[in-house]
């Protein structure tokens, strides 16, 4: 009997759980066995083969049974993490491999050999990881060194290149949407201006259609650099133009003032990225030195991505899946499943390596008055990029 591997990679979305069991249960049906690998890449790693009890702690095989109720939660019943076996620190080393390296080296450590090795044990033929461009870069890696891969893309992003969607888009705007409009009453209550930060790394995608859908006053996305002092401005005028007296601004968790940069903190992780966070609260402290104004500042970050799939992130998680497990049945590898101007299709996992996805500013965004600018969607996929 043949064996396919699953494991979910990077941040949690809504999604992933009815990913898993649709996953379990057609393959479960087609004849095949199913491996969870628990924690990510990290299952890989720090999975001892010729240790039962870790094989036990890292591996656990999944049928229908294990599986049924998984779908009613968010997050990932697999948990996540975001190692990478091809570049480890040195203080993430697993005992048992601290043999495999020289005291003198510093590292990162490349540990794919041992990652290949524990899927070999364990017998999986096709690997199936749900992940971001961090996660999937790393399956691109297993595939060149002979893995069979079946990718699904994931992040609330939404910026895996080659794709329309990954899973968990459309609950992270749902959310942000709704937590906007309901610190309106905040806002308007204390006649403040209230700056939202949401999560957007290097796609202000995210916090573009949020801002668009709730109609807020002034919208900063992680492609645009902005000044604190024209936003004030604008502000100060949007705040005087409403009869509650109060505005509001989304910002990009990556975004910059001009001249200024990123906003982040802690050590980088396996994949070059260190923890973001803070721009809000730092422009909004400027909108207070520049206008006077009392601010009304909120980070919705996890939220955004906390619970249960809405409808349309719950509908592509069980296709996605079940267009993995055709692709394994028909015998396809280093395939990614997407979807591309509306039609659900798979292309080759390389294609994520190609290019990088941002918002078309020219196209969909005022950089001059950091407001949306949808005027056309005629001929745009349904996100509108």
């Amino acid at each position: 009997m043949k064996r396919i591997g699953v494991l979910t990679g990077g941040g949690d979305v809504p999604g992933l759980n009815p990913c898993i069991k649709t996953i379990v249960n057609r393959a479960v049906d087609e004849g095949y066995e199913v491996l969870g690998i628990r924690k990510g890449w990290g299952g890989l790693l720090y999975c001892n083969p010729e240790d039962p009890e870790s094989i036990a702690e890292y591996i656990w095989p999944l049928d229908k049974q294990r599986v049924r109720t998984i779908d009613r939660t968010g997050g990932t019943f697999l948990h996540t993490s975001r190692t990478n076996p091809g570049k480890v620190r040195a203080a993430e080393i697993p005992p048992f491999l601290k043999d495999k390296t020289h005291p003198d080296d510093k590292g990162p450590f490349d540990f794919t050999p041992h990652a290949l090795q524990v899927l070999d044990k364990l017998g999986v033929d096709t690997l199936v990881p749900i992940g971001g461009d961090d996660t999937l870069s790393y399956a691109e890696r297993l595939h060149r060194e002979g893995v069979h891969i079946a990718a699904i893309p994931k992040t609330m992003d939404n910026d895996v290149y080659g794709t329309d969607y990954c899973i968990g888009f459309s609950t992270a705007i749902t959310r942000s949407v709704e937590f906007i409009h309901q610190l309106r009453t905040s806002a308007g209550s204390h006649e403040r201006i209230a700056v939202v930060e949401l999560f957007g790394r290097n796609s202000g995608e995210t916090g573009l259609l949020a801002s668009y859908l709730a109609g807020v006053d002034r919208a900063i996305i992680s492609e645009v650099h902005f000044d604190p002092e024209k936003l004030a401005a604008f502000l100060i005028s949007d705040k005087a133009n409403n009869p509650s007296n109060y505005a509001m601004v989304t910002i990009s968790e990556g975004s910059q003032m001009t001249g200024g940069k990123i906003i982040e903190y802690g050590q980088a992780d396996a994949y070059g990225h260190k923890k973001l966070g803070g721009i809000g609260a730092i422009t909004g402290e400027a909108l207070k030195k520049i206008t006077g104004e009392d601010i009304l500042y909120q980070q919705i970050s996890y939220l955004m991505r906390s619970g249960a799939p809405d409808s349309l992130d719950l509908m592509v998680a069980v296709n996605y899946a079940n267009m993995a497990i055709k692709l394994i049945t028909r015998g396809a590898s280093n395939r990614m499943v997407a979807l591309r101007n509306g039609t659900y299709t798979s292309i080759p996992i390389s294609t994520i390596m190609q290019g990088i996805k941002r918002v078309d500013v020219d196209e969909l965004y005022d950089a001059e008055n950091y407001l949306p600018k949808v005027r056309h969607v005629e001929g745009k996929p349904m996100f509108l990029y």
